[in-house]
Parts: C-alpha cells; structure tokens; sequence
C-alpha cells in the first residue's frame, strides 16, 4: 500500500485537529457558534437539525468531502447524533446523484465510455452490497464519481445504498469524533481519531484486495494503493 494514502488521510485529520486547537484557544470558535451553530442549527431544534441534514444532503450530492460534514456534525451536534446526522445526509446525496445519473446521463455515458461501465457492472454485479462496502471503505476516491458511475451502471439501487451507508460509518465516525472535540477533551479524542483513521483505513484496503478476486472498479483507486502501474486509463478515469 503506498504511504501516500495514509499521509493524506492523517493531514487532513491534523488540519481539522488544528481548527479544533484554534477554536479552543482563541474567540473564533465562541463567534462562530454564536453566529451560526448556536442561531441555525443548535438552538433550533429540529428544524435546526433539517437545516443541517439538508446541507449535508446537497453539498455531498454534489461532491463535498463528506469527512468535512462529518466534522461539522460533531462539532454542532455532538459525536453520536453528529455522526447519525452526517451519515444520513451523505446517503441521501448519494441516492440524489445516483438516480440523476441514472435518469439523465444513462445512456450518453454508456454510449460514450462503454468499457469503463462494463467494468463498474463486472465489478458491482455478482455481489453488490459487499462491493460497494469495500469501495466505500477505502481512504481514497470521490463520493461523488462512484454514485455517478453506479447510477449509469447496471448495479440494483438498494444494495447500493446499503452497502454505500454502512461503509460511509468508519470514516464519519473518525471525523465526527473530532469535530466533537472542540467542545470537550480535544487531545483525547483527536488521538483517538487517529488511531481509528489508521486501523479503518488499513483494514478498507485488507479487504478490497481480498475479496475483489482480480476485479477493478476504477484504474485511478488500484494506482492510489499501488496496484496498478503504468498510464491512466484513457476512458476518463477519475478516483471512485
């Protein structure tokens, strides 16, 4: 596995642990909170809570970091309900970007790239909920490209979603449990993070290579992880 992938992983996570560190030690975070958590979202209620699952709905439909959201959840809401929110939001967003796929760019994708969605069907077909458990597991690719690709694919929509909800949990729960932080223990749980970050991630990348049984999904994740070599895959790859 390259190192690469775990590198950026863990800067981001020392990214947003810095906004954690700056948040506790300085006026921004009380202004914030005042400003927005606390005004739109904390103090009301569950309309507060829509305003906040509708957010992340739109912003990972259209290809947002869901680990950003997933932050943001922890820190407006807590880690358990952060975490319940971020997710929910983010499998709404896929299932916006899969049936638009689906519905609009069906037949102009599969008529313009043919082999790459034979290979996304070859790849999702026999198994789809475990397939896309692994895809979503992986510490590399965009939540956006892999919902396009599945909704011009011939992949059954509720394993998708299934497989796609359940993978999504590590991740959100590493980053919700930081953005949490802000509010209290921030060293002990941004350490934690990491920890959780790293085992996820290694354990993603354990079981793509193990039960894809010589499969791709797409050329750009294999080159990430150091399986494939030579050039990018001429039928516009891009990362799942």
């Amino acid at each position: 596995m390259s190192f690469r992938v775990l590198l950026r992983g863990l800067v981001l996570i020392t990214t947003l642990a810095g906004v954690v560190i700056l948040f506790k030690t300085t006026q921004l975070g009380s202004s914030l909170d005042k400003s927005w958590i606390d005004e739109t979202v904390r103090g009301n209620g569950i309309t507060g809570e829509l305003i906040f699952l509708g957010v992340v709905t739109v912003f990972t439909g259209l290809g947002l970091p869901r680990q950003v959201v997933s932050f943001l959840g922890g820190y407006a809401f807590g880690f358990i309900f952060g975490s319940v929110l971020a997710v929910s939001g983010t499998v709404i967003g896929c299932i916006g970007a899969f049936f638009y796929a689906r519905l609009l760019g069906r037949e102009f994708v599969a008529t313009k790239f043919p082999n790459r969605v034979r290979r996304v069907d070859d790849f999702l077909h026999d198994n789809p909920f475990t397939m896309t458990l692994l895809i979503r597991m992986l510490p590399v690719g965009s939540n956006l490209a892999v919902n396009l690709v599945a909704g011009v694919s011939s992949v059954k929509p509720l394993p998708f979603f299934s497989g796609s909800a359940l993978g999504y949990i590590p991740q959100t729960v590493v980053f919700a449990l930081i953005g949490s932080g802000i509010a209290v223990e921030p060293e002990l749980r941004i350490s934690i993070s990491v920890v959780l970050f790293i085992i996820s991630s290694l354990l993603g990348i354990h079981l793509y290579r193990k039960h894809r049984h010589g499969k791709r999904f797409d050329d750009a994740i294999d080159r990430e992880l150091g399986d494939l070599n030579g050039s990018p895959d001429q039928s516009n790859t891009s990362g799942a």
